[in-house]
Protein backbone atom coordinates (compact mmCIF):
# COMPACT_ATOMS: atom_id res chain seq x y z
CA UNK A 1 0.00 0.00 0.00
CA UNK A 2 1.28 3.70 -0.21
CA UNK A 3 1.68 6.26 1.62
CA UNK A 4 -1.17 8.21 0.67
CA UNK A 5 -3.56 4.98 0.24
CA UNK A 6 -6.36 4.52 2.61
CA UNK A 7 -6.86 1.77 4.43
CA UNK A 8 -8.53 -1.56 3.68
CA UNK A 9 -12.34 -1.58 4.88
CA UNK A 10 -12.39 -3.54 7.85
CA UNK A 11 -14.94 -6.26 8.03
CA UNK A 12 -18.11 -5.16 10.62
CA UNK A 13 -19.27 -9.12 11.35
CA UNK A 14 -17.84 -9.12 14.81
CA UNK A 15 -20.62 -9.38 17.40
CA UNK A 16 -20.02 -6.60 19.98
CA UNK A 17 -17.21 -6.88 22.59
CA UNK A 18 -15.67 -9.81 20.01
CA UNK A 19 -11.83 -8.70 18.39
CA UNK A 20 -12.28 -6.84 15.49
CA UNK A 21 -11.02 -8.37 12.70
CA UNK A 22 -7.89 -6.21 11.86
CA UNK A 23 -7.23 -5.89 15.72
CA UNK A 24 -4.33 -8.87 15.42
CA UNK A 25 -3.47 -7.83 11.76
CA UNK A 26 0.09 -8.69 11.30
CA UNK A 27 0.14 -5.63 8.59
CA UNK A 28 -1.51 -2.53 10.89
CA UNK A 29 -2.82 0.17 9.47
CA UNK A 30 -1.00 3.28 8.85
CA UNK A 31 -3.49 5.16 11.87
CA UNK A 32 -2.92 1.56 13.86
CA UNK A 33 1.06 2.66 13.71
CA UNK A 34 0.88 6.04 13.55
CA UNK A 35 -0.99 6.57 17.20
CA UNK A 36 2.11 4.34 18.85
CA UNK A 37 4.13 6.62 17.20
CA UNK A 38 2.11 9.62 18.89
CA UNK A 39 1.65 8.48 21.47
CA UNK A 40 5.64 7.93 22.07
CA UNK A 41 6.18 11.38 21.20
CA UNK A 42 3.70 12.61 23.36
CA UNK A 43 5.12 10.41 26.24
CA UNK A 44 8.41 11.93 25.89
CA UNK A 45 7.32 15.63 25.71
CA UNK A 46 4.94 14.34 28.72
CA UNK A 47 7.89 13.15 30.84
CA UNK A 48 9.45 16.49 30.23
CA UNK A 49 6.57 18.32 31.01
CA UNK A 50 5.88 16.49 34.32
CA UNK A 51 9.88 17.44 35.11
CA UNK A 52 8.98 20.83 34.30
CA UNK A 53 6.59 21.01 36.60
CA UNK A 54 8.49 19.41 39.51
CA UNK A 55 10.87 22.67 39.13
CA UNK A 56 7.72 25.07 38.89
CA UNK A 57 6.78 23.39 41.93
CA UNK A 58 10.31 23.20 43.69
CA UNK A 59 10.29 26.72 42.93
CA UNK A 60 6.92 28.11 43.91
CA UNK A 61 4.70 25.17 45.68
CA UNK A 62 1.20 25.84 45.70
CA UNK A 63 1.01 29.59 46.42
CA UNK A 64 0.78 33.59 44.92
CA UNK A 65 4.30 32.69 43.04
CA UNK A 66 2.68 29.21 41.41
CA UNK A 67 -0.92 31.11 41.17
CA UNK A 68 0.46 34.30 38.97
CA UNK A 69 2.40 31.22 36.77
CA UNK A 70 -1.01 29.66 35.82
CA UNK A 71 -2.09 33.25 35.48
CA UNK A 72 0.23 33.71 33.15
CA UNK A 73 0.69 31.14 30.74
CA UNK A 74 -3.36 30.82 30.84
CA UNK A 75 -3.76 34.39 29.21
CA UNK A 76 -2.16 33.99 26.14
CA UNK A 77 -2.81 30.29 25.41
CA UNK A 78 -6.08 31.82 24.48
CA UNK A 79 -4.39 32.89 20.64
CA UNK A 80 -2.40 29.01 20.95
CA UNK A 81 -5.38 27.25 21.94
CA UNK A 82 -8.10 28.93 19.55
CA UNK A 83 -5.74 28.26 16.56
CA UNK A 84 -3.58 25.61 17.56
CA UNK A 85 -3.73 21.84 16.72
CA UNK A 86 -7.29 21.58 17.28
CA UNK A 87 -8.05 24.27 15.48
CA UNK A 88 -5.95 22.75 12.50
CA UNK A 89 -6.59 19.09 12.91
CA UNK A 90 -10.30 20.58 12.14
CA UNK A 91 -9.78 22.65 9.23
CA UNK A 92 -6.21 22.48 7.96
CA UNK A 93 -5.72 18.57 7.92
CA UNK A 94 -9.01 17.67 5.91
CA UNK A 95 -8.04 19.77 3.32
CA UNK A 96 -4.19 19.21 3.08
CA UNK A 97 -5.04 15.71 3.02
CA UNK A 98 -7.00 15.58 0.68
CA UNK A 99 -5.30 17.41 -1.96
CA UNK A 100 -2.18 15.22 -1.27
CA UNK A 101 -4.44 11.97 -2.04
CA UNK A 102 -5.59 13.98 -4.61
CA UNK A 103 -1.75 13.56 -5.81
CA UNK A 104 -1.96 17.55 -6.07
CA UNK A 105 1.19 18.24 -4.50
CA UNK A 106 1.34 22.16 -5.95
CA UNK A 107 -1.71 22.64 -4.86
CA UNK A 108 -1.32 21.73 -1.49
CA UNK A 109 1.65 23.54 -1.41
CA UNK A 110 -0.14 26.78 -2.15
CA UNK A 111 -3.08 25.96 0.12
CA UNK A 112 -0.05 25.37 3.26
CA UNK A 113 1.54 28.87 2.32
CA UNK A 114 -1.59 30.61 2.16
CA UNK A 115 -2.71 29.03 5.47
CA UNK A 116 0.88 30.16 7.18
CA UNK A 117 0.48 33.45 5.77
CA UNK A 118 -2.92 34.53 7.16
CA UNK A 119 -2.01 32.98 10.86
CA UNK A 120 1.07 34.93 10.64
CA UNK A 121 -1.17 38.23 9.95
CA UNK A 122 -3.44 37.19 12.60
CA UNK A 123 -1.38 35.89 15.31
CA UNK A 124 0.66 39.01 14.89
CA UNK A 125 -1.84 41.40 15.73
CA UNK A 126 -3.44 38.93 18.66
CA UNK A 127 0.48 39.14 20.19
CA UNK A 128 0.67 43.14 20.06
CA UNK A 129 -2.71 43.74 21.25
CA UNK A 130 -1.96 41.52 24.23
CA UNK A 131 1.36 42.97 25.34
CA UNK A 132 -0.62 46.27 25.00
CA UNK A 133 -3.51 44.81 26.72
CA UNK A 134 -1.79 43.04 29.56
CA UNK A 135 -3.81 45.05 32.40
CA UNK A 136 -6.99 44.52 31.22
CA UNK A 137 -6.41 41.22 30.53
CA UNK A 138 -4.97 40.26 34.04
CA UNK A 139 -7.81 42.41 35.83
CA UNK A 140 -10.62 40.10 33.43
CA UNK A 141 -8.81 36.73 34.52
CA UNK A 142 -8.08 37.39 37.90
CA UNK A 143 -10.08 39.99 39.68
CA UNK A 144 -8.86 38.90 42.84
CA UNK A 145 -5.32 40.46 42.17
CA UNK A 146 -7.09 43.47 42.00
CA UNK A 147 -6.35 44.29 45.85
CA UNK A 148 -3.06 43.26 46.24
CA UNK A 149 -1.43 46.02 46.64
CA UNK A 150 -3.42 47.22 49.60
CA UNK A 151 -2.61 43.30 50.72
CA UNK A 152 0.77 43.82 50.96
CA UNK A 153 0.86 47.07 52.31
CA UNK A 154 -0.87 45.19 55.30
CA UNK A 155 1.50 42.41 55.32
CA UNK A 156 -0.96 39.50 54.98
CA UNK A 157 0.17 38.71 50.88
CA UNK A 158 3.66 38.95 50.34
CA UNK A 159 3.69 40.03 46.77
CA UNK A 160 1.66 42.18 44.53
CA UNK A 161 0.24 39.23 42.02
CA UNK A 162 -1.45 41.93 39.81
CA UNK A 163 2.03 43.56 39.01
CA UNK A 164 3.85 40.38 39.04
CA UNK A 165 1.34 38.73 36.21
CA UNK A 166 1.02 41.90 34.16
CA UNK A 167 4.74 41.39 33.45
CA UNK A 168 4.72 37.76 32.60
CA UNK A 169 1.86 38.35 30.36
CA UNK A 170 3.75 40.74 28.14
CA UNK A 171 6.98 37.99 27.90
CA UNK A 172 4.61 35.18 27.09
CA UNK A 173 2.16 36.54 24.64
CA UNK A 174 5.06 36.08 21.75
CA UNK A 175 5.47 32.61 22.83
CA UNK A 176 1.49 31.67 22.05
CA UNK A 177 2.19 32.94 18.28
CA UNK A 178 5.07 31.06 18.07
CA UNK A 179 3.44 27.49 18.85
CA UNK A 180 0.30 29.02 16.51
CA UNK A 181 2.99 28.55 13.97
CA UNK A 182 4.21 25.27 15.31
CA UNK A 183 0.43 23.65 14.87
CA UNK A 184 1.01 24.45 11.48
CA UNK A 185 4.04 22.74 10.75
CA UNK A 186 2.16 19.67 12.61
CA UNK A 187 -0.50 19.60 10.44
CA UNK A 188 1.61 19.23 7.65
CA UNK A 189 3.54 16.44 9.25
CA UNK A 190 0.47 14.62 10.60
CA UNK A 191 -1.27 14.65 6.64
CA UNK A 192 1.86 13.07 5.48
CA UNK A 193 1.45 10.21 8.56
CA UNK A 194 4.75 11.60 10.25
CA UNK A 195 3.85 11.79 13.58
CA UNK A 196 6.96 11.38 16.22
CA UNK A 197 8.89 14.53 15.31
CA UNK A 198 6.01 17.19 15.98
CA UNK A 199 4.45 15.38 19.40
CA UNK A 200 7.95 14.97 20.60
CA UNK A 201 8.84 18.54 19.52
CA UNK A 202 7.35 20.36 22.68
CA UNK A 203 10.19 18.42 24.90
CA UNK A 204 12.32 21.32 24.06
CA UNK A 205 9.92 23.84 25.30
CA UNK A 206 9.77 21.99 28.56
CA UNK A 207 13.77 21.82 28.84
CA UNK A 208 13.75 25.69 27.95
CA UNK A 209 12.35 26.28 30.93
CA UNK A 210 13.63 24.06 33.34
CA UNK A 211 16.57 25.11 31.77
CA UNK A 212 15.87 28.67 32.81
CA UNK A 213 14.38 27.96 36.26
CA UNK A 214 17.92 26.18 37.26
CA UNK A 215 19.55 28.97 35.76
CA UNK A 216 18.17 31.34 36.86
CA UNK A 217 17.98 30.10 40.55
CA UNK A 218 21.73 29.72 40.41
CA UNK A 219 22.18 33.22 39.08
CA UNK A 220 20.09 34.65 41.55
CA UNK A 221 21.15 32.67 44.85
CA UNK A 222 23.78 30.65 43.39
CA UNK A 223 22.15 27.70 45.31
CA UNK A 224 19.81 26.51 42.68
CA UNK A 225 19.16 23.24 44.69
CA UNK A 226 17.92 25.61 47.86
CA UNK A 227 14.37 27.64 46.73
CA UNK A 228 14.13 28.50 50.25
CA UNK A 229 17.54 30.67 49.78
CA UNK A 230 15.28 32.87 47.30
CA UNK A 231 13.51 36.13 49.08
CA UNK A 232 10.17 36.98 47.49
CA UNK A 233 11.72 39.64 44.98
CA UNK A 234 14.33 36.67 44.01
CA UNK A 235 11.32 34.15 43.21
CA UNK A 236 9.16 37.18 41.40
CA UNK A 237 12.43 37.57 39.26
CA UNK A 238 13.19 33.65 38.47
CA UNK A 239 9.45 33.65 37.28
CA UNK A 240 9.95 36.10 34.64
CA UNK A 241 13.39 34.74 34.06
CA UNK A 242 11.30 31.47 33.31
CA UNK A 243 8.65 33.17 31.01
CA UNK A 244 11.65 34.38 28.72
CA UNK A 245 12.48 30.29 28.63
CA UNK A 246 9.50 29.52 27.31
CA UNK A 247 9.51 31.36 24.67
CA UNK A 248 12.56 30.17 23.93
CA UNK A 249 11.56 26.77 24.22
CA UNK A 250 8.39 28.09 21.49
CA UNK A 251 11.32 28.70 19.15
CA UNK A 252 12.94 25.46 19.50
CA UNK A 253 9.58 23.57 19.04
CA UNK A 254 8.70 25.33 15.53
CA UNK A 255 12.03 25.23 14.77
CA UNK A 256 12.80 21.69 15.28
CA UNK A 257 10.24 20.86 12.70
CA UNK A 258 10.95 23.13 9.53
CA UNK A 259 13.26 20.59 8.34
CA UNK A 260 10.78 17.75 8.11
CA UNK A 261 8.06 20.43 6.75
CA UNK A 262 10.39 21.18 3.51
CA UNK A 263 10.88 17.54 2.72
CA UNK A 264 7.36 17.51 2.16
CA UNK A 265 6.72 21.42 0.19
CA UNK A 266 9.20 21.37 -2.39
CA UNK A 267 7.97 25.18 -2.21
CA UNK A 268 6.48 27.01 0.20
CA UNK A 269 3.96 29.66 -2.17
CA UNK A 270 3.03 32.01 0.81
CA UNK A 271 0.20 34.34 0.43
CA UNK A 272 -2.47 35.96 2.30
CA UNK A 273 -4.84 35.57 -0.30
CA UNK A 274 -8.36 33.59 0.40
CA UNK A 275 -8.59 33.04 -3.29
CA UNK A 276 -6.37 29.75 -2.90
CA UNK A 277 -8.08 26.51 -3.91
CA UNK A 278 -9.10 25.22 0.21
CA UNK A 279 -8.50 28.50 1.52
CA UNK A 280 -12.19 29.30 1.73
CA UNK A 281 -13.28 25.83 2.65
CA UNK A 282 -10.67 25.78 5.38
CA UNK A 283 -12.02 29.19 6.89
CA UNK A 284 -15.47 28.13 6.50
CA UNK A 285 -14.64 25.03 8.81
CA UNK A 286 -12.48 27.52 11.23
CA UNK A 287 -15.10 29.47 12.21
CA UNK A 288 -17.34 26.81 13.81
CA UNK A 289 -13.84 25.20 15.47
CA UNK A 290 -12.84 28.40 16.88
CA UNK A 291 -16.16 29.10 18.11
CA UNK A 292 -15.93 26.03 19.87
CA UNK A 293 -12.26 26.01 20.82
CA UNK A 294 -13.13 29.52 22.22
CA UNK A 295 -16.05 27.44 24.37
CA UNK A 296 -13.67 25.46 25.78
CA UNK A 297 -11.27 28.27 26.83
CA UNK A 298 -14.07 30.85 28.12
CA UNK A 299 -14.30 27.56 30.59
CA UNK A 300 -10.70 27.47 31.80
CA UNK A 301 -10.95 31.17 31.90
CA UNK A 302 -14.29 30.94 33.89
CA UNK A 303 -12.11 28.50 35.99
CA UNK A 304 -8.93 30.65 36.22
CA UNK A 305 -12.15 33.51 37.30
CA UNK A 306 -13.57 31.36 39.85
CA UNK A 307 -10.27 30.18 41.34
CA UNK A 308 -8.78 33.50 41.53
CA UNK A 309 -11.56 34.38 44.39
CA UNK A 310 -11.35 31.56 46.43
CA UNK A 311 -8.26 31.06 48.82
CA UNK A 312 -4.68 31.48 47.90
CA UNK A 313 -3.20 28.08 46.29
CA UNK A 314 -6.46 27.53 44.58
CA UNK A 315 -5.33 28.06 40.84
CA UNK A 316 -1.85 26.31 41.24
CA UNK A 317 -3.87 23.25 43.07
CA UNK A 318 -6.00 22.99 39.96
CA UNK A 319 -2.85 23.45 37.30
CA UNK A 320 -0.78 20.70 39.23
CA UNK A 321 -3.87 18.33 39.15
CA UNK A 322 -4.81 18.95 35.49
CA UNK A 323 -1.15 18.30 34.40
CA UNK A 324 -1.68 14.35 35.72
CA UNK A 325 -5.58 14.68 34.69
CA UNK A 326 -4.27 15.42 30.63
CA UNK A 327 -1.59 13.49 30.70
CA UNK A 328 -4.04 9.94 29.89
CA UNK A 329 -6.09 12.50 27.77
CA UNK A 330 -2.63 13.23 25.44
CA UNK A 331 -0.97 9.82 24.98
CA UNK A 332 -4.41 7.64 24.52
CA UNK A 333 -7.22 9.85 23.36
CA UNK A 334 -5.30 12.57 21.31
CA UNK A 335 -2.74 9.74 20.12
CA UNK A 336 -5.67 7.69 18.55
CA UNK A 337 -7.85 10.75 17.55
CA UNK A 338 -4.92 12.69 15.76
CA UNK A 339 -3.83 9.49 13.99
CA UNK A 340 -7.55 8.69 12.67
CA UNK A 341 -8.27 11.89 11.56
CA UNK A 342 -6.44 11.93 8.13
CA UNK A 343 -7.66 8.56 7.91
CA UNK A 344 -11.04 8.94 8.68
CA UNK A 345 -11.07 11.95 6.71
CA UNK A 346 -10.30 9.71 3.37
CA UNK A 347 -13.43 7.86 4.00
CA UNK A 348 -17.05 8.93 3.25
CA UNK A 349 -20.42 8.27 4.65
CA UNK A 350 -20.99 5.64 2.02
CA UNK A 351 -18.38 3.64 3.75
CA UNK A 352 -20.09 3.84 7.20
CA UNK A 353 -19.06 0.24 8.22
CA UNK A 354 -15.60 0.94 7.61
CA UNK A 355 -16.30 4.53 9.67
CA UNK A 356 -17.64 2.45 12.49
CA UNK A 357 -15.40 -0.55 12.71
CA UNK A 358 -12.35 2.54 13.34
CA UNK A 359 -13.98 4.50 15.43
CA UNK A 360 -15.16 1.33 17.73
CA UNK A 361 -12.35 -0.44 17.89
CA UNK A 362 -10.50 2.87 18.53
CA UNK A 363 -12.83 3.96 21.51
CA UNK A 364 -12.07 0.40 23.22
CA UNK A 365 -8.11 0.82 22.41
CA UNK A 366 -8.36 4.53 24.45
CA UNK A 367 -10.87 2.88 27.30
CA UNK A 368 -8.04 -0.19 27.65
CA UNK A 369 -5.39 2.20 28.52
CA UNK A 370 -7.66 4.81 30.16
CA UNK A 371 -9.83 3.38 33.18
CA UNK A 372 -6.74 1.80 34.68
CA UNK A 373 -5.15 5.27 34.91
CA UNK A 374 -9.00 6.63 36.57
CA UNK A 375 -8.71 3.74 39.09
CA UNK A 376 -4.94 4.46 39.89
CA UNK A 377 -5.46 8.16 40.12
CA UNK A 378 -8.50 7.05 42.33
CA UNK A 379 -6.52 4.83 44.71
CA UNK A 380 -2.86 5.69 44.17
CA UNK A 381 -2.78 9.14 43.52
CA UNK A 382 -1.53 10.46 46.35
CA UNK A 383 1.82 8.67 46.00
CA UNK A 384 1.96 9.89 42.20
CA UNK A 385 1.23 13.50 43.01
CA UNK A 386 4.21 13.11 45.84
CA UNK A 387 6.85 11.03 43.54
CA UNK A 388 6.38 13.66 40.80
CA UNK A 389 5.96 16.76 42.95
CA UNK A 390 6.92 16.55 46.47
CA UNK A 391 9.74 18.77 46.65
CA UNK A 392 11.38 22.18 48.10
CA UNK A 393 8.23 24.27 48.96
CA UNK A 394 5.56 21.71 47.94
CA UNK A 395 4.92 19.60 51.10
CA UNK A 396 2.39 17.23 52.28
CA UNK A 397 -0.35 19.82 52.34
CA UNK A 398 0.07 20.49 48.79
CA UNK A 399 -0.09 16.93 47.80
CA UNK A 400 -2.98 16.54 49.57
CA UNK A 401 -5.36 19.09 47.91
CA UNK A 402 -3.19 18.50 44.68
CA UNK A 403 -4.17 14.82 45.35
CA UNK A 404 -8.18 15.66 46.34
CA UNK A 405 -8.57 17.50 43.36
CA UNK A 406 -7.07 15.19 40.91
CA UNK A 407 -9.63 13.15 42.15
CA UNK A 408 -12.31 15.49 41.20
CA UNK A 409 -10.81 15.48 37.63
CA UNK A 410 -10.17 11.45 37.26
CA UNK A 411 -13.82 11.18 37.30
CA UNK A 412 -14.33 12.69 33.70
CA UNK A 413 -11.37 11.53 31.94
CA UNK A 414 -12.72 8.58 30.07
CA UNK A 415 -15.91 10.98 28.96
CA UNK A 416 -12.74 13.43 27.90
CA UNK A 417 -10.39 10.95 25.41
CA UNK A 418 -13.20 9.43 23.94
CA UNK A 419 -14.83 13.00 23.50
CA UNK A 420 -12.02 13.71 21.33
CA UNK A 421 -12.38 11.05 18.99
CA UNK A 422 -16.10 11.43 18.62
CA UNK A 423 -15.04 15.83 17.44
CA UNK A 424 -12.71 14.58 14.85
CA UNK A 425 -14.92 12.42 13.80
CA UNK A 426 -17.33 14.59 12.87
CA UNK A 427 -14.21 16.76 11.38
CA UNK A 428 -14.13 14.52 9.07
CA UNK A 429 -17.15 14.63 8.01
CA UNK A 430 -17.25 18.16 7.72
CA UNK A 431 -19.35 19.11 10.41
CA UNK A 432 -17.57 21.22 13.14
CA UNK A 433 -20.82 23.17 14.42
CA UNK A 434 -22.07 20.17 16.17
CA UNK A 435 -18.80 19.91 18.63
CA UNK A 436 -18.90 23.58 19.26
CA UNK A 437 -22.60 23.59 19.77
CA UNK A 438 -22.01 20.79 22.64
CA UNK A 439 -19.29 22.59 24.08
CA UNK A 440 -21.43 25.25 25.05
CA UNK A 441 -23.96 22.85 26.73
CA UNK A 442 -20.76 21.53 29.05
CA UNK A 443 -19.62 24.29 29.65
CA UNK A 444 -22.62 26.21 30.95
CA UNK A 445 -23.18 22.37 32.74
CA UNK A 446 -19.58 22.85 34.48
CA UNK A 447 -19.86 25.85 35.63
CA UNK A 448 -23.31 25.69 37.37
CA UNK A 449 -22.07 22.67 39.37
CA UNK A 450 -18.88 23.97 40.26
CA UNK A 451 -19.81 27.51 41.50
CA UNK A 452 -22.26 26.14 44.43
CA UNK A 453 -19.75 23.27 45.24
CA UNK A 454 -16.43 25.57 45.30
CA UNK A 455 -18.00 27.78 47.82
CA UNK A 456 -18.84 25.55 49.95
CA UNK A 457 -15.96 23.36 49.81
CA UNK A 458 -13.79 26.36 50.29
CA UNK A 459 -14.27 26.95 54.07
CA UNK A 460 -13.06 23.07 54.13
CA UNK A 461 -9.13 23.38 54.94
CA UNK A 462 -7.19 20.66 54.02
CA UNK A 463 -5.74 19.62 57.55
CA UNK A 464 -9.80 19.63 58.24
CA UNK A 465 -9.27 16.16 56.54
CA UNK A 466 -5.95 14.86 57.09
CA UNK A 467 -3.40 15.04 59.62
CA UNK A 468 -0.92 17.43 58.54
CA UNK A 469 0.90 20.26 60.74
CA UNK A 470 0.84 23.86 59.02
CA UNK A 471 0.38 27.43 60.01
CA UNK A 472 -0.62 28.29 56.71
CA UNK A 473 -4.13 26.17 55.43
CA UNK A 474 -5.03 25.62 52.06
CA UNK A 475 -8.73 24.81 51.49
CA UNK A 476 -10.74 22.34 49.04
CA UNK A 477 -12.52 25.34 47.02
CA UNK A 478 -10.47 24.10 43.49
CA UNK A 479 -12.50 20.17 44.50
CA UNK A 480 -15.92 22.08 43.43
CA UNK A 481 -13.89 23.20 39.41
CA UNK A 482 -12.98 19.44 39.40
CA UNK A 483 -16.10 18.12 40.03
CA UNK A 484 -17.95 20.55 37.81
CA UNK A 485 -15.69 19.66 35.06
CA UNK A 486 -16.04 16.15 35.16
CA UNK A 487 -20.17 16.12 34.81
CA UNK A 488 -19.85 18.34 32.07
CA UNK A 489 -17.18 16.17 30.35
CA UNK A 490 -19.82 12.81 30.64
CA UNK A 491 -22.68 15.10 29.41
CA UNK A 492 -20.85 16.46 26.19
CA UNK A 493 -19.80 12.94 25.66
CA UNK A 494 -23.45 11.47 25.74
CA UNK A 495 -24.65 14.30 23.77
CA UNK A 496 -21.81 14.16 21.26
CA UNK A 497 -22.66 9.79 20.82
CA UNK A 498 -26.04 10.95 20.08
CA UNK A 499 -24.97 13.46 17.65
CA UNK A 500 -23.16 11.35 15.77
CA UNK A 501 -25.40 8.51 15.17
CA UNK A 502 -27.94 11.55 12.82
CA UNK A 503 -24.93 10.74 10.90
CA UNK A 504 -24.40 7.31 10.82
CA UNK A 505 -27.63 5.86 12.77
CA UNK A 506 -26.47 2.65 12.51
CA UNK A 507 -23.16 3.22 14.39
CA UNK A 508 -22.40 1.10 17.69
CA UNK A 509 -19.56 2.77 19.61
CA UNK A 510 -19.53 1.25 22.61
CA UNK A 511 -20.07 -1.95 23.80
CA UNK A 512 -21.09 -2.32 27.49
CA UNK A 513 -19.25 -5.79 28.47
CA UNK A 514 -16.00 -4.59 27.51
CA UNK A 515 -16.40 -1.62 29.22
CA UNK A 516 -17.29 -3.70 32.34
CA UNK A 517 -14.62 -6.21 31.72
CA UNK A 518 -11.94 -3.30 31.58
CA UNK A 519 -13.32 -1.99 34.67
CA UNK A 520 -13.18 -5.14 36.49
CA UNK A 521 -9.91 -6.07 35.86
CA UNK A 522 -8.42 -2.13 36.94
CA UNK A 523 -10.36 -2.92 39.71
CA UNK A 524 -8.83 -6.64 40.81
CA UNK A 525 -5.36 -5.39 39.76
CA UNK A 526 -5.94 -2.12 42.57
CA UNK A 527 -6.49 -4.34 45.12
CA UNK A 528 -2.93 -6.20 45.70
CA UNK A 529 -1.43 -2.96 45.34
CA UNK A 530 -3.35 -1.58 48.09
CA UNK A 531 -2.54 -4.41 50.40
CA UNK A 532 1.64 -3.94 48.98
CA UNK A 533 1.42 -0.26 50.18
CA UNK A 534 -0.33 -0.64 53.87
CA UNK A 535 2.68 -3.56 54.25
CA UNK A 536 4.49 -0.59 53.40
CA UNK A 537 3.49 2.02 55.09
CA UNK A 538 6.22 4.46 56.53
CA UNK A 539 8.54 3.68 53.83
CA UNK A 540 9.90 6.42 51.57
CA UNK A 541 7.91 7.34 48.86
CA UNK A 542 10.50 7.17 46.72
CA UNK A 543 10.64 2.93 47.70
CA UNK A 544 6.76 2.83 47.80
CA UNK A 545 5.58 4.54 45.08
CA UNK A 546 7.43 2.25 42.42
CA UNK A 547 6.50 -0.89 43.88
CA UNK A 548 2.82 -0.31 44.45
CA UNK A 549 2.81 1.45 41.02
CA UNK A 550 4.32 -1.25 39.09
CA UNK A 551 2.36 -4.03 41.24
CA UNK A 552 -0.58 -2.97 39.72
CA UNK A 553 0.52 -1.92 36.02
CA UNK A 554 2.13 -5.77 36.02
CA UNK A 555 -1.43 -7.25 37.29
CA UNK A 556 -3.65 -5.49 35.14
CA UNK A 557 -1.70 -5.83 32.07
CA UNK A 558 -0.84 -9.64 33.01
CA UNK A 559 -4.70 -10.45 33.84
CA UNK A 560 -5.22 -8.80 30.14
CA UNK A 561 -3.06 -10.99 28.48
CA UNK A 562 -3.77 -14.46 30.13
CA UNK A 563 -7.59 -13.07 28.76
CA UNK A 564 -6.09 -12.50 25.26
CA UNK A 565 -7.93 -9.06 25.40
CA UNK A 566 -7.69 -7.98 21.69
CA UNK A 567 -7.22 -4.33 22.96
CA UNK A 568 -3.98 -5.08 24.26
CA UNK A 569 -2.80 -6.58 21.23
CA UNK A 570 -4.05 -3.74 19.29
CA UNK A 571 -1.45 -1.34 21.40
CA UNK A 572 1.25 -3.77 20.78
CA UNK A 573 0.68 -3.51 17.20
CA UNK A 574 0.30 0.23 17.36
CA UNK A 575 4.09 0.47 18.60
CA UNK A 576 5.57 -2.45 17.05
CA UNK A 577 3.68 -2.68 13.96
Amino acid sequence: MSADEAPPPAPDESPEGAPDADDHSNNASPSSSAAGVVALGIFVSKILGLLRERAVAFYFGVGAHADVWQVAFRAPNLLQNLLGEGTISAAFIPVYSRLIDEDRPEAAARFAGAIFGLLCVVVGLVVLAGIALAEPVVAVLAPGYLGDAERVAAGTLSINRFELAVQAVRIIFPMAGILVLSAWALGILNSHRQFFVPYVAPALWNVAIIGTLIGGAYFLSGTPGAPDALTSDALSRLLLIACFGAVGGGLLQFGIQLPFVWQHLDRLYLSISTRVEGVREAIRAFGPVVAGRGVAQISGYIDLFLASLLAVGAQSAVRYAQIFYLLPVSLFGISVAASELPELSRLTTERAKTFGTRMRRSIHQIAFLTIPTIVGYLCFGFLVVGLLLRTGQFDAQSNWLVYIVLGGYALGILATTVSRLLQNAFYALNDAKTPARLAVVRVVISTAIAVPLMLWLDTTAVPDLVPVATDDPLFLGALGLSLGASVGAWVEFILLRRALRTHLPTLSLVDGRTMATLTGLAIAAALPALGLWALLAGASIWVVAPLVGGTYIVVYLGSAWLLNRPELMAWVDRFVG
